[in-house]
């Protein structure tokens, strides 16, 4: 199923132009518009799931996570690499179509390093009340 008003969906059909990374029958890889590492790339399937909770088949999950070792290596990410898939409201989900983001090219801090605001469980040791 393709959402004909999703972004990322339209980007799977290249209804819109973006830099491919990566792409086969299933999945395409393209660059961040807005990166936050030198290397940020999303792969997302070409058909429509809201999120990864969406009753994505496993099929298509498998395919999804076998393009990241296809993008890593298209990307020199020889020294590792972070993927991080954002699921709905609360997990500052931007684009509601299932990807996932590749993030590499430098040192990335520990999940735990970082200031998660408010809501965090350490967030009295952050200043937070």
């Amino acid at each position: 199923m393709i959402d004909k008003d999703c972004i990322f969906c339209k980007i799977g059909a290249h209804e819109i132009g973006t830099k491919v990374v990566y792409e086969n029958d299933y999945v395409i890889a393209f660059d961040d518009m807005e990166p936050l590492m030198p290397v940020h790339t999303l792969i997302i399937p070409k058909e429509h799931y809201a999120n990864v909770g969406d009753n994505v088949p496993e099929e298509t999950l498998g395919k999804v996570f076998a393009a990241v070792r296809e993008v890593a290596a298209i990307k020199g990410l020889d020294n590792g690499y972070r993927l991080l898939i954002n699921t709905g409201e609360d997990a500052s989900q931007s684009v509601p179509h299932f990807h996932v983001h590749v993030l590499g090219g430098g040192w990335m801090p520990r999940p735990n390093d970082q200031d998660w605001g408010p809501n965090a469980t350490n967030a009295a040791e952050l200043g937070y009340k």
